[in-house]
């Protein structure tokens, strides 16, 4: 998957996947091939059930780092949304297919949301570049959500 027509700063990459008779395994976050400034400061695994959605919501400051984990097929859907951009609320939907590890990094300012579109539960891995609700999560939480907003022009659609 190529980056061309993406939103600037949002990276959409395939991850090689190492396979043998074990099993396999997959490089989610080097930080010689980390760009623009990303440092992730903490991480999470989710879980999404089948044909749920996570957001949309944006970021002022944070930088989320996903890895689809390959074991449901999710749509991820983005609007630019930063000011001052020539395509604010475009609309860009990224497939990440069931068997595949896909990395899909997200600046502030990007509204973001993904759908499992599969029949089994998908895990996804955040390695966002700050800390939930900050340092011993006593800072306001860095999300704009956008779910319940009505007229909102970030609807994920069906």
């Amino acid at each position: 998957m190529t980056e061309s027509g993406l939103f600037p700063g949002v990276t959409v990459r395939t991850l090689k996947k190492f396979e043998d008779s074990r099993g396999w395994l997959g490089e989610v976050w080097r930080d010689d091939e980390l760009k623009d400034g990303v440092n992730p400061a903490m991480g999470y695994l989710s879980s999404t059930r089948p044909g749920q959605i996570r957001g949309p919501h944006e970021h002022a400051r944070q930088t989320d780092y996903f890895v689809f984990c390959g074991t449901a097929r999710f749509v991820v859907t983005l609007w630019e949304n930063r000011n001052g951009s020539p395509d604010k609320h475009r609309r860009l939907e990224i497939e990440a297919p069931r068997n595949s590890l896909t990395l899909v990094i997200v600046p502030p300012g990007v509204v973001h949301c993904y759908r499992n579109k599969d029949t089994v539960d998908g895990l996804v891995l955040n390695l966002p570049d700050a800390l939930y609700a900050g340092k011993n999560k006593k800072e306001p939480v860095d999300e704009i959500r956008h779910e319940n907003v009505p007229g909102s022009p970030f609807s994920p659609g069906e």
